[in-house]
């Protein structure tokens, strides 16, 4: 099978610093984390006004696509159930 993103919930873990989301390869749920600095080398400003939870948020839904093109890519290469992708992942 391969994978797909059929729910696009989404949640900010400020201890970690970064959003989970879960992507799914037929009935397997594959957890994934992404680092905030990864969020910030993508060229979404990550400051100003507003909540940190707000802006790592926001900043995950506009890259959403690209965000689960990498995860893919990195699911593809070695099949586990979890992953943090890092700022090295979208390079």
């Amino acid at each position: 099978m391969t994978l797909a993103f059929p729910n696009p919930s989404r949640s900010f873990d400020q201890a970690r610093n970064g959003v989970y989301f879960i992507g799914h390869d037929g009935m397997v749920q594959i957890r994934f984390f992404v680092e905030a600095e990864a969020l910030a080398k993508n060229g979404i400003v990550l400051g100003g006004q507003g909540s940190v939870e707000t802006a790592y948020l926001s900043a995950f839904d506009g890259l959403r696509t690209s965000i689960q093109d990498v995860a893919c890519k990195v699911y593809s290469r070695n099949r586990r159930d979890s992953y943090t992708l890092t700022a090295a992942d979208f390079r």
